[in-house]
């Protein structure tokens, strides 16, 4: 359910970014369990990789690590996607994004860091058994990193394969839009410029 990434960069950006990847979100308001929890995987991906490949982590997941935590606060605490804590939500729509009272008791409070906890933790976990499993499809990736600096979808898909969905994907969608369109200007072209010839 992960949306399909169409470039990753270990070039620099900026004081705090040592490189970034870049994907393709659907256009889309509602959202389901799975694809929150797929989300959360791919965003903890980096975090995962560098325990996996090197036995360390570092400072560098920060902005993944607060984007996951936001999306399992939001999954427990405003849309009722959690068993334990139920369907309830403690999101006030008047107050800003993600600010919500607190109209429960301490215990509450405690059983959903509790659950916010373990959903993170669930996600890590998979995350880390999958990177496990597909170990050399990370090191071909990590190694034309290392060479190119910046890959696109088109080179991960010659590296490792394409996505092992049917269902196209927004990214793919797009570029065929777009190949479409480009085959329709260039189809005007070419009766344009028949027309003039007979002229």
């Amino acid at each position: 359910h992960a949306d399909p990434l169409v470039k990753v960069s270990i070039v620099p950006r900026g004081v705090a970014a040592l490189g970034y990847a870049q994907y393709l979100p659907r256009e889309q308001y509602l959202y389901r369990t799975e694809q929150l929890f797929d989300e959360m995987c791919m965003t903890l991906g980096g975090r995962a990789a560098e325990d996996v490949v090197f036995g360390k982590i570092s400072t560098g997941a920060l902005s993944d690590l607060e984007r996951v935590t936001k999306v399992a606060y939001s999954m427990v605490t405003m849309y009722g996607m959690n068993e334990r804590i139920g369907n309830v939500s403690y999101y006030d729509s008047k107050q800003s994004d993600y600010a919500f009272t607190k109209p429960y008791s301490e215990s509450t409070s405690q059983a959903i860091d509790e659950e916010v906890r373990k959903l993170i933790d669930q996600a890590y976990q998979f995350v880390k058994k999958m990177l496990f499993e597909k170990r050399e499809l990370v090191d071909i990736l990590a190694n034309e990193l290392l060479e190119k600096e910046i890959l696109f979808q088109s080179d991960l898909e010659k590296l490792i394969g394409k996505r092992p969905y049917e269902k196209e994907t927004s990214y793919q969608a797009y570029i065929n839009r777009r190949s479409n369109e480009e085959a329709a200007i260039h189809e005007e072209v070419l009766k344009n410029a028949e027309k003039k010839k007979k002229k």
